[in-house]
Parts: structure tokens; sequence; C-alpha cells
């Protein structure tokens, strides 16, 4: 059926092409992107809705479903299409308190189809179709008085099969330390074919990158509220095609929901798919293009976007002492950073008092500190604390207003339990109640916070990575991370801040780093993040030139562009960020072999490179500093395993 499909619908697009979009057939229709090179067609087969996407005439996804299924409301299948709008302009501008771009612009054509079951009952799906892709959500305009839940939803896309992916499995609910998963922090799949099972049984993560023949895209989700669940896609995907699937019954708190449920009316989350060159993807601004507004009735002019002293990524558990942390706040002041992170137990071992002596002593230094909480009740057995301050909204604002009043400036809370409606809730009532007392948030142990920090500037970042403490826990995952960093450019770190907690520059205690020195300080422009946490401590800092150091303190908190310079997911990537009239260009190779990049400076808008780079020496054991001056293209050669950092002014 599916192949009859696709054959009637590239003939009806190869004759129609964008003017079918002022078609009043009711039963195939498309929209196209503004500038004509993305295109959507929809049709009804046998009371099923499916849609197809095409980039430049070629064809990306084959025919995938549409669907949803209520309790009392079965939009699987008997539809009819009742109307399709015509197509709509949509536009919006904004900016971000931090992002990699701070200046948006959202322009896309809409369309809207309104489909009747066999019972009458209304569906309505709206799709948006942007020069950078493709987003589409349900709407249920009208589900009466009484409160009915969601049971399933149909959405599929639908690969060609020679497709290849870079895409993370989903960790099974209550397995892993303590019962902390999902965590988002698996290994990735790394170029398999379409159609490969997922090695564990929940499925897969978003963002999901696909390559299909020489266009990119990569599948996410945005605009995800308190009244849904978080989706992924399933770990079975026969021949290409990945249907969406929500959590297991295990991923809730306090016997809350998993499943969405509704009265009146509801619609879902925009289903996100950048589609283009890798370029388009690294650049594509979907997934905060589609989150919902900042909020206007709470207050964000405090929030601050810095880099962070961490003693727990080298030091662990016993580095929580009031004369370590000292240290730290000492050590963030004099990189010119602007906060401290104390993590667990600092509530035993420290203490309410203390923290408020290290708080004032902090700010005395230009140091801001951030606490770590536990957001556990019983939904995982960690012994960390403190553990359950959080839990109800009076419990919340208690608590965040007497830190508030000993100075500190922000939260960590980790452990979340999955990806349920109810925990949904939760990280947007603690986003709301923080952003009452002023405080910053990080989220850890948590799911992929999908636009929310343009809703919530004061979510500064999010962890939802296998990040840098794992490389501290298992020389297995340090041999591979070269190469897992070099797909987090292209996948988890796109649209959302990213808290990987980078850069050791110095040694890993019990583990041989595979990543130069170069690598390393490359990570402070390459991943982006509202606060960057890094992993160094005073000791292995101290042991660095003075040149390393001085590109740190000078480093900028924000960025207001960036642009894609080369790279190919897993093996090499080189980005270029804006701050002001100032460009920094960072680049990572996880290849076994050197790599040598050709840098155009007139694609940044500069007609000479003043500057300097610094990167590894031959050995990859020391750092190599050039002065740069007056050549209008640059040229940069990678060690294997090896990075490098440029600062240009013009």
């Amino acid at each position: 059926m599916k192949s009859s499909i696709s054959v009637f619908i590239t003939a009806l697009l190869v004759v129609c092409t964008f003017a079918c979009d002022q078609s009043h057939d009711h039963e195939h229709h498309t929209v196209g992107s503004p500038d004509k090179l993305t295109q959507v067609a929809f049709s009804i087969e046998s009371g099923e809705l499916f849609y197809e996407i095409y980039h430049k005439q070629e064809q990306i996804l084959e025919p995938s479903r549409l669907g949803l299924v209520w309790e009392n409301f079965d939009f699987s299948n008997n539809l009819q299409l009742t109307a399709v709008s015509e197509v709509s302009i949509v536009s919006d501008t904004y900016e971000l308190v931090h992002g990699k771009q701070k200046s948006h612009h959202y322009q896309a054509n809409e369309r809207i189809l309104t489909l009747e079951n066999n019972e009458g009952k209304e569906l309505q799906v709206v799709f948006s179709v942007s020069d950078n892709g493709v987003a589409f959500k349900y709407v249920l305009p009208d589900l009466g008085d009484s409160k009915v839940k969601m049971l399933e939803e149909l959405t599929t896309y639908n690969f060609k099969t020679s497709a290849k992916t870079w895409i993370q499995p989903m960790a099974d609910p209550k397995t892993g330390w303590e019962k902390t998963n999902p965590s988002y922090e698996e290994s990735y799949e790394k170029g398999v074919a379409v159609g490969s099972p997922s090695p564990i049984a929940s499925g897969w993560i978003y963002p999901a990158l696909f390559q299909s023949d020489d266009t990119w895209v990569l599948i996410s989700e945005a605009g995800l509220g308190a009244d849904h669940a978080a989706s992924r896609l399933a770990a079975d995907s026969p021949n290409g095609e990945y249907r969406i699937t929500y959590p297991s019954d295990q991923e809730k708190i306090f016997d809350g929901a998993v499943f969405p449920s509704a009265t009146e009316s509801w619609e879902s989350p925009w289903r996100v798919l950048a589609i283009g060159s890798l370029e388009a993807i690294v650049h594509s601004t979907l997934g905060t293009d589609l989150a919902a507004p900042q909020r206007t009735d709470l207050d964000f002019t405090y929030v601050k976007p810095g880099a962070a002293s961490w003693s727990w990524a080298l030091g662990k558990d016993e580095s929580i002492y009031y004369d370590i942390q000292k240290k730290h706040i000492d050590y963030a002041s004099e990189m010119n950073w602007n906060y401290c992170l104390v993590d667990v137990n600092w509530d035993v071992n420290i203490g309410y008092e203390k923290i408020g002596e290290l708080a004032q002593y902090a700010q005395s230094k230009g140091v801001g500190l951030i606490l770590w909480y536990n957001s556990a009740g019983d939904w995982n057995s960690t012994p960390y604390t403190p553990k359950h301050q959080l839990l109800t909204r009076e419990m919340r604002t208690a608590e965040f207003n007497k830190i508030r009043d000993l100075g500190v400036k922000g939260v960590k809370i980790d452990f979340f339990g999955g990806d349920g409606q109810s925990v949904m809730q939760y990280y947007h009532d603690i986003l709301e109640d923080a952003a009452k007392s002023n405080l910053v948030v990080n989220f850890h142990g948590a799911t992929l916070p999908r636009g929310w920090h343009r809703t919530y500037p004061n979510l500064v970042t999010v962890e939802a990575v296998k990040g840098f403490e794992m490389i501290t826990f298992d020389q297995k995952f340090a041999d591979e991370a070269p190469k897992h960093m070099a797909i987090l450019p292209f996948t988890r770190n796109v649209y959302d801040p990213m808290d990987f907690t980078p850069m050791a520059l110095h040694e890993i205690p019990n583990i041989i780093r595979r990543s130069s020195k170069g690598f390393e300080l490359a990570l402070s422009v390459l991943f982006y993040s509202g606060i960057q946490h890094y992993a160094e401590s005073p000791e292995g800092m101290a042991k660095q030139s003075e040149e390393v150091k001085d590109f740190l303190r000078k480093l900028p908190n924000s960025w207001e562009e960036t642009k894609f310079i080369e790279g190919f997911p897993g093996d090499y990537v080189v980005l270029a960020r804006r701050n002001g009239s100032d460009w920094y260009i960072s680049g990572i190779n996880a290849l076994e072999t050197s790599q040598s990049i050709d840098i155009d400076l007139s694609k940044l808008g500069l007609s000479s490179s003043k500057g300097f780079l610094i990167t590894d020496d031959e050995s990859s054991e020391s750092w190599r500093f050039e002065d740069l001056d007056e050549s209008s293209n640059l040229s940069v050669e990678m060690n294997p395993n090896g990075g490098f950092v440029i600062h240009l002014t013009k």
C-alpha cells in the first residue's frame, strides 16, 4: 500500500509542484517552505492519514502515519478530511537570554487539516514548514467536559532503507545506579542503518540524526508543556519506519500520571524535523522557534550566563567540605568565572550556616554559589542529600527563599523520575518557583529540555547527556569519548544548553584521557551551556600556561551567532561563535589521523585574521601558540584526537 501512495504523491508533486498548495481537492494536499525547497504532501488512504516529505525534489520521508487514540476518541482510522485551510504565513521574532544565537526570526507556511472520525469527533493537524524544516502538531478542539486520557500516538518517520542514523538509546526506567535511569546518558549508535533495533527496549531519544542520501534530518520535539509527557522513538523501526512512543508506567512521581489527559481542548507538542545540509542542522533554531515564548509574568532580569568552578568532577564526594569549596571560590574568582557549584551532601558536610558564610565570601569575590539538590521522593534510592526539600510547592518556596536569603544564586537538581506527564509538571513547577526566588536552575539526571530555556531563561543548563563524569568512572567510555563528543554538536547541543561539564587539561584520577589538551580546551567554545561548569581543578589549571588561563578568563559568557565551518558526526567538527565583533573558532578531531581545516574568514565577515591560535604541539603533550595577523584565510592542522581554539578580532 505504501509504495502505491508514494508513486501517487510523487506524480502529484511533479505535476503540481508548489501550486498545489492552492488546490481544493479534499484527498491530496501539499504545503511548501517559503524558499520552495521543502514540501510536505498528505493524503488519506483507506481512512488513514499519511504525510510525506520532499527536499530539493528528493523524497526524504516515505509515506508516514499520523493519528491519535484517546479514551472515547479514536483518530487512527475511518478518518474523513472535512477541511483544509489556505496556506498562511506565520512569523515570530524573539531574543534568548542565553543560547547559541541571540536574535531569532521564524517564518513558515502553515496549513491546517481538519478531520472527523466515524463518530463525528474532530482532529486538527497543523503543519508549519519553514526554510529549515517541517513541524507539525495535533489539536483536539472539543474533548467534552469529562477528563479523558491519551492512549497512543500513531506518528511515524518512514525513512528510505538506505538511510543511516546517529541515535542514542533510552535507558530502561528504574535501572542503573540506585534506580536513577532514565537520564539520557547512553552512548550513541554511530552511522548505523535505519531499522537497526535499539539495544535497550525503551527505545531511542531525541534529537535523532538521520542521513538520507545527501540530506540530513534531525528529529526532536518542542513546546512540551506541563500537561504532556515527553515522547521518544520506539525501539523497533521495521524497514526504517520510526514511530513515536511514550514513557512506561514507572516514569511518574507522586503516583501521578504518565500519559496526558485533558478536558475541553488539547494540543500536542510540536514534532520537529530540521532538514538540509549538516550546516543547516547545526544552524537550526527550530527547537526554540517552536517552544513556548518567555513567561511574561515572571522576572528573569537576574539571570546571568557564566562559567563555574566545580570540585566534584575530579574530587567527588570527598571534596564537598568548607575549606575545599572556599578554595574553589578563590579559583573561580581568579579565573574570572562568576559561579561556584557546591555539590552533594553540602547540608551534612558544611551546613546551612557555613553555606551562608561561603555565599557571602563568594559574593565579596564576585562569585555566586549554586547548591545541589536531590529531586527525589521515593522514585529512586539515592542516598545523597538534601533529598526531600523540593517535593511540594510550599516546601520548594520555603527552601528557595531560605537559600536566596543566604546569598545563593542557583540550584542544581538531580535524579528525576522519567518522562511521564507528572514529571513534566514537576519540572515546570520547579522552574516557576525558582524564578520567583531569583534562582537559576541546572537539571541533572534529567530529560532533554526541548526548548524550555526560551520559556524559562532561568533554566541555564541541563545534563541529559553522557558527559564528563562518565569518563571519570569508566575507561571504556573514556576510550570512545572523543567520537562521542564529536557527535554532540550535531545532536544534543543543537537546540538546548548542555551541561557536559567539559575540560580536563591535566589528569583524570585512575583514567587515561584519550583526548589531547587542545581537544579539551576546544570544548569550552564548542559546547554551549548557559553556565559552563568546568571540570578542571585549581591544581590542574595551575599547571597550564598563562596564555591558556588568560583565554579562559576572557572567554565570553554568551553568544550572539554560531557558524558551522566543517565536520562530520563522530569524526570531527569545527564551529565559530561570535560575541560582539569577536569570533571564537574551535575544533576537535576524533579521528586517528590528522585533519587539515581551511577557514574562509569572509564567511565570518572578516577580511583578515588578527588574533591568536592555541593548539597541541606535535607530540600532543603540550601547547603550541601562534599569533595571527593579516591573513584572509586560515589553515589549521588538528592532531589525532586533538583540537584547537582561535580568537579573532576585527
